[in-house]
């Protein structure tokens, strides 16, 4: 307590007695009544003088803050192709059981594969090495400036971003302790393939082939594609040290409709120890019909090349962005007509759409000319406002018409809207609902009309640019919104009657990213049914094989877990128990490991990664090297630190007691003995 604050309760005790003793006892007999009454006077001034100087004192606890010492181990198939799994426990234990590691830091352990996990136990399963995600995780487990953090890994990277660039905005000290076979080989490989899922009869379709050399000679080899084990282009490559990165691409001719198998390769060198990356295998489905999609607008708006780009993801779909202008015979061909902004130049177009059907999206914004599209058709209608709002998408979990999905609209930001009531004059269901200003309102935002003639789907604000940038920066890549607008597009491209199981799954399954089935069934009345049992029935090509698995409800819809599957073609059909309905369907998975493409660890690039981060690199039999380096590392010394709370001496609420009850006494007993 401050001498300031004793001085203050002195001269507070000493004003409460002298007033005490002027009304009480200044020129007044002496007497027992007198005496209680003034020391009742004298508590309730104190207690009040008191409550005003608000007595306060400091207390002080003392505590250790230790560094943080991470350690993130490489959980993937490469680490058990180097035999390295017993080195890194062996290093992990002695790191984690050093006692002074223990007393100077604080330790943590992950590993990694696609993602970061708590560590549990080491598999060296993992299909791929995201280090860059590890790194880009890990740098935002704890705000200390200074941390340490041990990257167990052969350095290879077989997704995500280049980790080496990796902007780390904390103070990450990395110290990189590498695996695997450091030897340089001689070494060919095929790297990425371009291509697309899809091709059309009696088109050609491209493919595009990087091949890189690792080694110093000159060489020469030839590169194959075979569709369907027949070669169908060969070309003679040749390579040295400076010149060792190459691009072809050539065109394949799609002369049947089907699944097409191509192997793309590289002849091996002499002597070339790992010949596992020397080819690649890529399935192209070739088909007989494609939808042709209309974009319609009058104003130039980055929406439109986003809607563009997100339908044109999938090769079944065309799309032609044109003005509302366009003579009939130019639209004959449409299948689906998206209407951005109406206004009065629409007319016509409207005119076409009512004499020839044709399912239509709609999307509306501040440009919509709404007196013209209330009267120009009569499934929706909206009060005419000039008001702008800024109108944040909620969805409906409760969607059930087509899947949405991964899509979640969560952070999504808001779109431009003009407010007004919506009026629906048919059944519809929402797909997002409108929320402003953190409310979420029972107007719809996204919807889907369902008619017995044609589907239409309304989107009542402008900024879907916006949602797809969200998904990016959420994902790293705009997956979740292309497929969602694909999705939609094919439920209100689709001129079949609803179906109530329906499917969602990739006709090509590369062998890197997770392979799932997903079911959705829909009772009588077309509501998702949450009890039903649903089994999944498969059968691999070329074998006997036979698998038989049910479908599991999770998160609203039923999933069958493929991962356990080898690499082949499969038939499959999905059956609802007790029920006359099921679905067929055929899907690939591929042959390719990712993790095989490398024939000894990345050296070079976790030196550079070290050396940019503050750190050191270090081999698996350096790990006592590496803890003394820790150790006298003056950054990493725990640091005894303070904090200071201040505490009311006295809670008021006493004070205040205290006051009322003296008060009250005093009154009573200047009654009860008729002193006024």
């Amino acid at each position: 307590m401050q001498i300031t604050t004793v001085v203050f309760l002195f001269l507070a005790a000493l004003v409460s007695l002298v007033f005490a003793w002027f009304q009480y006892f200044f020129k007044k007999k002496r007497n027992s009544t007198n005496l209680l009454l003034g020391s009742l006077r004298f508590l309730m001034v104190f207690a009040l003088l008191v409550l005003l100087i608000n007595p306060k004192f400091v207390k002080n606890s003392f505590y250790i803050e230790k560094a943080d010492l991470i350690i993130a181990i490489d959980n993937s198939t490469s680490i058990n192709s180097f035999n390295a799994g017993p080195i890194v426990e062996s290093s992990l234990n002695n790191i984690i059981e050093n006692k002074s590691i223990l007393e100077r830091f604080n330790v943590f352990a992950y590993s990694f594969g696609e993602k970061l996990n708590e560590i549990d136990s080491l598999t060296f399963k993992e299909p791929v090495t995201n280090i860059a995600k590890a790194l880009s995780t890990l740098n935002e487990v704890s705000d200390q400036n200074d941390r340490a953090l041990i990257l167990l890994t052969d350095g290879n990277q077989t997704l995500g971003s280049d980790y080496e660039f990796q902007n780390l905005k904390n103070q990450l000290n990395i110290y990189p302790i590498v695996l695997g076979d450091t030897t340089a080989y001689e070494d060919i490989r095929i790297g990425q393939i371009n291509y697309n899922n899809y091709a059309f009869l009696g088109n050609k379709y491209p493919i595009e082939m990087n091949i890189s050399y690792e080694g110093k000679k000159a060489i020469q080899t030839k590169a194959k594609i075979l569709v369907n084990n027949q070669e169908v282009y060969r070309n003679t490559v040749s390579f040295n040290a400076t010149n060792n990165n190459i691009t072809l691409r050539t065109l394949i001719d799609a002369k049947k409709v089907g699944v097409k198998n191509l192997r793309v390769q590289i002849e091996s060198l002499e002597n070339e120890k790992n010949t596992a990356n020397n080819f690649k295998n890529v399935v192209v489905e070739v088909i007989d019909e494609k939808t042709n999609i209309a974009i319609i607008s009058s104003i130039k708006h980055p929406d439109i090349g986003v809607l563009k780009k997100a339908i044109e993801a999938n090769e079944q779909r065309a799309v032609t962005i044109v003005e509302p202008k366009i003579s009939e015979i130019d639209l004959d061909d449409t299948d689906l007509f998206i209407l951005y902004q109406p206004n009065r130049n629409f007319q016509s177009v409207y005119d076409f759409i009512k004499r020839k059907g044709g399912s239509i999206f709609t999307i509306t914004g501040p440009k919509t000319d709404w007196r013209f599209l209330n009267n120009v058709q009569n499934n929706f209608s909206k009060e005419i406002f000039n008001q702008n709002e800024d109108i944040v998408p909620s969805k409906n979990e409760a969607f059930g018409l087509f899947d949405l999905g991964s899509i979640s609209f969560d952070d999504y930001p808001p779109l431009k809207s003009t407010l007004g009531e919506i009026t629906l004059a048919k059944t519809y269901e929402a797909i997002s609902f409108q929320k402003i200003k953190g409310v979420v309102l029972n107007q719809p935002l996204f919807l889907v009309i369902n008619d017995d003639k044609a589907k239409e789907a309304i989107l009542f604000g402008e900024g879907l640019w916006k949602w797809r940038v969200q998904s990016y920066r959420a994902n790293s890549n705009f997956d979740a919104f292309d497929n969602f607008i694909g999705k939609l597009m094919f439920y209100l491209s689709d001129s079949k009657q609803k179906s109530r199981l329906e499917l969602d799954y990739e006709r090509i399954y590369d062998g890197i990213a997770s392979t799932v089935l997903k079911a959705k069934y829909f009772d009588e009345t077309y509501y998702f049914d949450s009890g039903a049992s649903l089994e999944l029935k498969l059968s691999k090509s070329n074998s006997s094989e036979n698998f038989e698995r049910p479908l599991l409800l999770k998160s609203g819809e039923y999933e069958a877990d493929l991962n356990d599957l080898e690499a082949g073609v499969y038939s499959f059909v999905v059956t609802v128990n007790e029920e006359n309905i099921s679905k067929e369907g055929r899907f690939t998975i591929l042959d390719f490991d990712l993790e095989s493409q490398f024939s000894s660890s990345n050296v070079d690039k976790l030196k550079r990664l070290a050396q940019s981060n503050n750190g050191q690199t270090f081999y698996p039999e350096e790990t006592d090297k590496l803890i003394e380096t820790l150790l006298t590392k003056a950054q990493f010394t725990p640091t005894q630190k303070s904090t200071k709370n201040v505490v009311s001496l006295i809670d008021f609420r006493w004070l205040l007691a205290i006051i009322a009850i003296t008060l009250a006494a005093e009154w009573f007993i200047r009654k009860y003995n008729g002193l006024l």
